[in-house]
């Protein structure tokens, strides 16, 4: 029984670990060798558990591009959740704000284990934009300003547990992502109340990032704003971090009442 339990426990694993990865290309869909080479199962494994989520409904597979996509249960699944989470309600007036008033885009990100998920995203008014972030892309902790923006106001033991990862992060994001190099924006983030990631992913895109926080004070999601580097000068810092951070404290508050009044 036990035995049971833990293959059990070890298939559901795999197969959030696959629908995670086929989330993370909303648009284009994922490729069979991209998910294999993600997952680190065997082919044979990949392909039996994709036509088996297939033939549930959580996936699609393009028959024209091999590719594989998000399939309607996990709208329909996707859409009873959020009744249950207002995040997104409250956070699109204030992504709106943001994008109105600075011309950049702003997004919405949320904490899922040790990574950061975008949610939403409103575009501004400024013609050249950056396209690092979008809906369903996934970041370490860490990296980006949304995970080092929730990243900087964890409990320390939590933050070394993140960053004892081997050299990870910089081995996949670069030099720029050693622990040393993020502890130091982490306390930077610490004083300024907001995180500035100066094109450390890609060069001359840049982002600024909040943490809003869920009713236990702990940092849930992040609000961020990105774009090239030109709009990001120092001068202009400090405009859009005190933007930052008025909504992300908005937020934070209204998080705090909606809970109270169900």
């Amino acid at each position: 029984m036990a035995e049971k339990t833990v293959q059990g426990a070890q298939v559901v694993g795999r197969v959030a670990q696959l629908l995670r990865i086929v989330g993370r290309s909303p648009e284009g869909g994922a490729a069979l060798p991209a998910i294999v080479e993600a997952s680190g199962l065997t082919r044979p494994t990949v392909y039996r558990l994709l036509n088996s989520l297939a033939a549930e409904g959580l996936l699609d597979h393009h028959a024209e591009t091999g590719t594989w996509h998000l399939g309607p249960e996990i709208y329909v699944l996707g859409a009873v959740a959020a009744n249950r989470y207002a995040i997104e309600d409250l956070a699109r007036p204030s992504l709106q704000r943001l994008a109105d008033e600075t011309g950049e885009s702003a997004f919405l990100s949320i904490r899922r284990g040790d990574e950061t998920v975008c949610l939403l995203r409103v575009e501004g008014s400024f013609p050249v934009r950056s396209f690092v972030l979008h809906e369903g892309v996934r970041f370490p902790l860490g990296v980006a300003s949304a995970g080092l923006a929730i990243m900087a106001f964890l409990p320390e033991a939590e933050v070394d547990r993140l960053l004892d990862d081997g050299g990870a992060r910089a081995a996949r994001f670069g030099p720029a992502h050693t622990a040393e190099r993020i502890r130091a924006n982490l306390e930077a983030t610490r004083r300024n109340g907001y995180t500035v990631n100066p094109g450390l992913i890609l060069e001359g895109s840049w982002g600024m990032g909040a943490a809003v926080f869920d009713r236990q004070g702990n940092p849930a999601w992040a609000l961020s704003l990105t774009g090239i580097e030109q709009r990001f000068r120092p001068e202009r810092q400090e405009f859009l971090g005190k933007l930052l951070l008025e909504e992300a404290h908005k937020i934070t508050q209204q998080l705090g009442e909606h809970v109270s009044a169900r």
